[in-house]
């Protein structure tokens, strides 16, 4: 089995592409030409380091995803009564 050693700038390009991008790991490391497994390790690494795996951070990140959903509902219900008067006065005119 060979080994390649990969530059820092790949790996680094590799892990936000994943992380931020929210592309998947398989396709990401097709692309680039690396295994999987070893794309994996370095997003588990990469999250070790920035101690993304903390339990603060988890609830952070499930808070900000409440929000969000929250946000969206409340969106939603602002938008009805506008859609509603645009659909009757449409029917009166």
């Amino acid at each position: 089995m060979v080994r390649v050693r990969c530059r820092a700038d790949l790996r680094t390009e590799a892990v936000k592409q994943v992380a931020d991008r929210g592309h998947g790991v398989v396709d990401v490391a097709k692309r680039l030409g690396v295994s999987d497994k070893s794309l994996y390790l370095w997003v588990r690494l990469a999250k070790q380091q920035q101690g993304v795996g903390s339990g603060e951070n988890a609830s952070l990140k499930a808070e900000m995803s409440r929000l969000k959903a929250e946000l969206k509902r409340a969106n939603e219900e602002r938008d009805i009564p506008k859609k509603a008067a645009t659909y009757f006065a449409k029917l009166s005119g």
